[in-house]
């Protein structure tokens, strides 16, 4: 799962020593001198000012500095002052390989927890508060040992849940997310993994001391408050996974693959038997053991001050103890000497899934297994991208890795054409590795992977996620920085001859093979509803710690808003043809885009000519030979058709973009029709429809949503029939390519080319008629207006049910921009709203639930507002009793209305739209009939906002409005008689959504 994190103050001195810091050869070592320490007393000589010592690597392209505080904690620091904001990790080298074999899910059960709070944060009276919890956490012990006895583990339940909600009295629920939320962090989130426990922040700079307070405090110490009812998120996430085939399919991989190593033995969340009698000893046992500083690093990108920071940090970090940490004795797997077959049941598509187990990710064989993997699957050249997909002899494969620190797995899967059984699946997908075994590929695949590699990581390098996340993976993998960075230059040298002989090595009759065939699971289980009493919210309430916290000074940052007559410079290739540039300073790769408004509302073909443009060849190439071009180039290339817009997208390295450019166009100009390419690619459809009549996500979000909102003629069922398909020539859509470019359009490009250049580029090679033809006139579907109280419900094998609550507003209007966006920061946007407060923090109805007031994206269509939550079907009379009684009236809590206003205010005032995203973001706002960024009007009117304006326009758009609910689940666990309720109950069939 991924959720939230951070803790407060318990150091508050800086020591006045040297830090220590030994180097390899290899890396430079540095030191930084703080702020001297106090004088004791005027005589006294003042302290020496205490250096840290950082390492760093010559030509690091991240310029990361390494430090090791004196209690171990390992600190990454990467300067990018791309916006004033901060990507924060703090990363525990301990995963649920860690968990005891008696207790698995610990790990990612802790990870929850962690988010509870401390004896500081989230209490309001820590000592009667901490009496409660002691009796809950000795109660938890007797009830796991009352396994055989259901009466006795009753009355002690009862007990757990009674006294939970005398605690409960004194908590304040959520009040991490209240902070992080206050000071404008986004994305507060965590995951637990094999190997890995980390928690993730975007925060704004200028709240770095904040953070760093916050998040030692949750690091010295957690309290497992709102035990039991986190526990039941927790229940709901589990049985989320077991409504997943996929889930199902890789633990039965990892199951054979590893019969001995936990990766197989035992998963991240844990078996029900384990999550049913869960100890808060063990788990506060297992934070003790590896949440110490010894064992943990920060790793932080973005707008910071090198020195500063490590100061700030060593300040509320710097004092906590350092402890050995339990060492992991990695179980041998014996070697696996023929192919293990196994089958997974359920109701989604079919596929066959090969799994083959290689040595860890820090080892040579790692490196290597990284190049095996993009020589079979790059998304442009690989071998299963040409033979299989793009040949269309399956429907698709693809291959990727699972890389951890003991093993690797390298997987590779494929899904069926119509008629086509697995085993024929499998034996293309091994006809494939045999190709790389006797090193049939061409020769100049691995250089042109090594620099498409250079140039991905390139571009995610303009990302602090992506920086940050780098420096918590060499943690994590136990290795130093200057060798992470070295597996890139190893990944560079590799040879051809290394790599058939690592394929001839490693890949034999040494796979686990998992059939995922569609019908009934007979071993599909769930996780019992427990009966939980829910607990107080607490809303306005908040510790001595939060107030303390939140009034720590911090520098005022002034927000930057999109001038888009500044930012994007315009000016004709030709008369009728604009292009809006974007200058990038960065690095060397550019975007380019050809944007049309038309799409597949006008004409349904538009979609299909798209995706057989992948298809054609042009002039001398093949379509392989296509795709091979541009993958030496280092460029990309994709046509895609929406509702109403199509973008024509070329990208990559600029100093190729004449030689792609001519490619390119070559290929919308002149593409070659293919017949044999056309019907595969029909009946590759046709079995993609009957595949998305299995997937329940695809059934409630776009196929009722669009049913709802549009009636049976809507966007989503706007596709040509089975026979009009059957009936397409080539030539009708290689006609419909041709003529895109004779449309009017306009032309984006963000590069580094200047505008001069780029225009005389396009001048030379954008090949369009001297008049461009005016695009169809636009049609829109007619949006239904919901005026009955309805309930719609489809039938799905799952073991929970899923809920959408609809209701119709108002047409697109600026003005409600600023009011929408305080609404939802307020009520439904987030771990510390209201929604989530209520319906999973309080009363434990759901792992997921949200609901929020979408603004259209385009002017003159309607707002919605949406509301979701998804819970175990016997809980759907109190989930939806719950939202509605939210969504009927919306809870007054000053304190929230302010964390809401500061989220907004911090938020913006250090949102930075830049590079690429400023053309984008005027794309959004020309549909919108805006010519200015928006959210200048949110940040200054939502600060002067009041509770009774908020209340008012949800009286007015939410509050009694005719809603239409959407629910699916399986019709023996629904309970239609709650259904009923809430408006007229009618069934839909899968016919009628997808209308074929």
């Amino acid at each position: 799962m991924k959720n939230n994190f951070l803790l407060l103050f318990p150091a508050l001195a800086v020591l006045g020593f040297a830090t220590q810091c030994q180097s390899s050869k290899s890396v430079t070592t540095a030191p930084v001198a703080t702020a001297a320490a106090p004088a004791a007393a005027p005589a006294a000589t003042p302290a020496a000012p205490k250096e840290y010592r950082y390492e760093s690597v010559p030509g690091d392209p991240l310029g990361v500095r390494i430090y090791h505080l004196d209690n171990g904690l390992t600190v990454y620091l990467s300067d990018y002052k791309d916006a004033p904001r901060i990507q924060t990790y703090l990363a525990v080298r301990a995963g649920s390989k860690n968990d005891p074999a008696t207790a698995t899910g610990l790990a990612h059960y802790l990870e929850h927890m962690v988010f509870k709070g401390t004896s500081q944060l989230g209490t309001q009276d820590w000592a009667k508060e901490k009496v409660e919890l002691d009796k809950i956490e000795a109660l938890y012990e007797v009830y796991r040992g009352q396994r055989n006895d259901p009466a006795a583990r009753k009355r002690t339940y009862h007990q757990i849940d009674s006294i939970s909600g005398v605690a409960a009295r004194y908590a304040v629920p959520n009040e991490y997310d209240k902070v992080m939320g206050a000071i404008g962090a986004k994305g507060s989130n965590a995951h637990t993994s094999n190997e890995e426990t980390v928690y993730q922040e975007d925060i704004p700079s200028n709240q770095l001391e904040k953070w760093a307070a916050i998040q030692a405090e949750r690091l010295r110490e957690m309290v497992p408050r709102l035990f039991h009812t986190e526990l039941e998120a927790v229940y709901e996430e589990k049985n989320r996974g077991l409504d997943s085939d996929f889930n199902k399919e890789f633990e039965a991989l990892n199951a054979s693959l590893y019969p001995t190593h936990p990766y197989g033995t035992q998963t991240t969340i844990g078996t029900i038997e384990h999550l049913q009698n869960p100890s808060i000893t063990e788990i506060k046992k297992y934070f003790g053991q590896y949440y110490v500083p010894n064992n943990v690093a920060l790793c932080l990108s973005g707008d910071l001050d090198f020195d500063q920071t490590i100061r700030v940090i060593d300040k509320y970090f710097g004092a906590m103890p350092s402890k050995p940490v339990p060492a992991f004795n990695a179980p041998v797997e014996q070697p696996i000497t023929a192919p293990i077959t196994k089958e997974v049941l359920g109701p989604q598509s079919e596929n066959v899934m090969l799994g083959f187990r290689l040595p860890g990710k820090a080892s040579k064989d790692g490196v290597r297994l990284r190049m095996m993997d993009k020589i079979l699957t790059n998304g442009q050249a690989g071998l299963i991208d040409l033979d299989l997909n793009q040949q269309q002899k399956v429907l698709e494969a693809a291959s990727f890795t699972d890389l951890n620190d003991d093993y690797s797995t390298h997987v590779i899967y494929g899904t069926p054409r119509q008629g086509q059984k697995l085993e024929d699946v499998k034996a293309l997908l091994l006809g494939e590795l045999a190709k790389v075994k006797a090193g049939n590929f061409p020769d100049w695949l691995i250089p042109a992977i090594i620099n498409n590699e250079k140039l991905t990581r390139t571009k995610s390098y303009e990302s602090n996620e992506a920086r940050a996340s780098a420096m918590y993976e060499a943690f994590i993998e136990r290795i130093d920085w200057k060798d992470y960075l070295q597996q890139q230059d190893d990944f560079g040298k590799i040879t051809k001859a290394e790599i058939v002989k690592f394929a001839n090595d490693n890949y034999g009759q040494n796979y686990v093979a998992v059939f995922k065939r569609t019908g009934v699971d007979p071993n599909k289980v769930k996780v019992v509803k427990p009966a939980i009493t829910p607990v107080p919210a607490n809303r306005d309430v908040a510790s001595a710690y939060y107030k303390q916290l939140t009034a720590l000074p911090s520098t005022d940052l002034q927000p930057v808003f999109v001038d888009y007559k500044k930012d994007i410079q315009e000016t004709e290739i030709k008369p009728g043809l604009p292009l809006y540039y974007t200058h990038n300073a960065e690095n060397g790769l550019f975007s380019l885009y050809y944007v049309f408004d038309l799409g597949k509302n006008q004409d349904p073909r538009w979609s299909l000519a798209a995706d057989y443009l992948q298809y054609l060849g042009a002039g001398q190439y093949s379509a392989a030979q296509l795709q091979q071009e541009f993958y030496k180039l280092g460029c990309s290339f994709s046509v895609t058709s929406g509702a109403d817009r199509t973008f024509v997208t070329l990208n990559g390295l600029d100093s190729n973009l004449e030689p792609a450019l001519k490619l390119f166009e070559q290929l919308l100009n002149a593409p070659k029709p293919d017949a044999a390419a056309l019907k595969n690619m029909v009946a590759g459809v046709l079995k993609q429809r009957q595949d998305a009549k299995l997937e329940k996500r695809v059934i409630l979000n776009q196929a009722m949503v669009n049913y709802v909102k549009y009636g049976p003629k809507n966007p989503f069922t706007n596709i040509l029939s089975e026979k009009e398909l059957k009936a397409l020539k080539p030539e009708q859509l290689t006609a419909l390519i041709k003529k895109l470019p004779t449309y009017q359009h306009r032309v984006l490009y963000y590069g580094p080319r200047p505008q001069d250049g780029t225009v005389a580029v396009l001048k030379a090679d954008h090949q369009t008629p001297a008049k461009l033809t005016p695009a169809p006139a636009a049609k829109d579907f007619a949006e239904q207006p919901l005026k009955d109280k309805k309930v719609y419900w489809v039938d799905y094998n799952m073991v929970q049910a899923e809920i959408l609550f609809l209701t119709k507003g108002d047409l697109y209007s600026k003005e409600l921009a600023p009011t929408v966006a305080l609404y939802n920061e307020y009520f439904g946007g987030g771990m510390g709203s209201i929604v989530f407060q209520d319906l999973r923090e309080s009363k434990a109805l759901a792992y997921s639930a949200y609901s929020g007031y979408s603004n259209a994206d385009k002017l003159g269509r309607s707002n919605y507002n949406l509301s979701y939550i998804g819970t175990q079907s016997d809980k759907l009379p109190e989930a939806m009793a719950g939202m509605e009684a939210l969504l009927t009236d919306m809870p007054v809590a000053d304190a929230n209305l302010e964390i809401a206003k500061n989220a907004i205010r911090n938020s913006i005032s250090t949102e930075r739209i830049t590079k690429g995203d400023i053309l984008m973001s005027y794309e959004r706002a020309r549909r919108l009939g805006l010519d200015y960024d928006i959210r200048r009007d949110v940040y200054a009117s939502t600060q002067k906002m009041t509770f009774d304006e908020l209340k008012k326009f949800q009286q007015a758009k939410i509050k009694g409005q005719n809603q239409v609910i959407l629910v699916i689940g399986s019709k023996d666990r629904l309970n239609f008689k709650e259904l009923a309720k809430y408006g007229q109950v009618q069934q839909l069939t899968l016919k009628e959504i997808f209308g074929y």
